[in-house]
């Protein structure tokens, strides 16, 4: 990290998202040196674990929000994006010269940050980190239970319980001996390869770097799918939206897809490609697909992932854990004293790719 960014002896720290009086505490037990900016009268209420974002329709007054603009602008660093409002984020950026860091609530924060439309010179002057590696279990969970469902012909099951159908008997697959392509190595593809190996899977990853993971058996460059596709029995995605990934799961990848191969999805939704998602699912060549992310969010009405009785749609909850904002707010306060030791920040957003 460079000088510039270090704040020397205490960080004045504005809560920008809802943050818990018992969370609060944390972060100041963790790292003493912090000075929390808190007005909880100012921030939303959340109607669950991690919802940033809060109750719908609840907005301050202009009294009320001048004071929450205010704290922002006289902090070090900010614990989330403004109302989770690129726009809010830019005003920040640009009307607290002082500012050197904001912590996004999202594993996927580089999106908002991207969307902000900051320049070279902001970008260069604030730190970005992500709350990335806090989803990684429960969304682990999720993966193997799509997985495990693919192979165990949900569609079926529901199928046939629902028309009370007592058919003859059938090989159910085995995940012990199917092979899954895990898309991204960081720390969600992580935990999904490390709970599928120890349900005996065969896991290939994939990475742009030359890396090494337990329970991965071998890694390919992202560009090389298509040529692993044949092989593989289910894939799992787990990364962001970037430029890089848009549609990294299409029409190609998909023709090359293993015919009646399973598809999850806990990455982000431009990742696949829904219309050719739907021609697959037609075709057979994806025979189950359990999505908890879509290119558009709420997944439209008219969209026909909704209908199909192969598709498990699951509303973006797959992450979501009672022990999330606590997590986050750990490594918040791990980061605010690496930020203050001056040692670089886990996490950090690239701002060229912006993941």
């Amino acid at each position: 990290m460079t000088g510039r960014n270090q704040v020397p002896g205490r960080l004045r720290v504005a809560v920008a998202a809802p943050l818990s009086e018992e969370n609060g505490a944390l972060i100041r037990r963790l790292e003493p040196r912090i000075d929390l900016v808190v007005d909880r009268s100012l921030l939303p209420p959340m109607r669950w674990p991690a919802d940033f974002s809060g109750e719908p329709g609840w907005q301050r007054t202009p009294e009320q929000q001048r004071a929450y603009e205010a704290a922002i602008d006289s902090a070090d660093a900010l614990y989330g994006i403004p109302d989770v409002d690129p726009a809010a984020l830019a005003r920040a950026v640009r009307a607290n010269p002082r500012l050197r860091w904001v912590h996004t609530m999202a594993a996927g924060g580089g999106g908002q940050v991207k969307a902000a439309g900051l320049n070279a010179e902001e970008l260069d002057r604030v730190l970005f980190t992500t709350s990335a590696g806090v989803h990684g279990r429960p969304l682990a969970e999720f993966a193997v239970f799509g997985v495990l469902a693919g192979a165990k012909d949900l569609p079926r099951l529901n199928r046939q319980q629902r028309d009370r159908e007592w058919s003859g008997r059938w090989t159910m697959g085995q995940v012990s001996r199917q092979t899954v392509l895990v898309l991204g190595l960081g720390g969600i593809g992580r935990a999904v390869a490390t709970a599928l190996h120890a349900l005996g899977a065969t896991v290939i990853g994939t990475s742009r770097r030359d890396v090494t993971v337990p329970g991965v058996s071998a890694v390919v460059h992202p560009d090389r799918i298509t040529e692993v596709a044949p092989t593989v029995d289910a894939v799992v995605n787990t990364l962001p939206g970037t430029e890089a990934t848009e549609h990294l799961l299409g029409k190609r990848f998909f023709d090359a897809l293993r015919p009646g191969a399973s598809l999850v999805n806990v990455g982000r939704g431009t990742v696949v490609d829904e219309a050719a998602l739907a021609d697959a699912l037609g075709s057979g060549r994806v025979g189950f697909a359990a999505l908890d992310v879509f290119e558009t969010e709420p997944l439209p009405a008219d969209s026909p992932l909704w209908h199909h009785d192969r598709v498990l749609v699951s509303p973006h909850t797959a992450a979501l854990d009672a022990s999330e904002d606590r997590l986050i707010a750990e490594l918040f306060a791990a980061n605010a004293t690496r930020l203050l030791d001056g040692q670089d920040l886990v996490n950090r957003v690239n701002t060229v790719e912006f993941y």
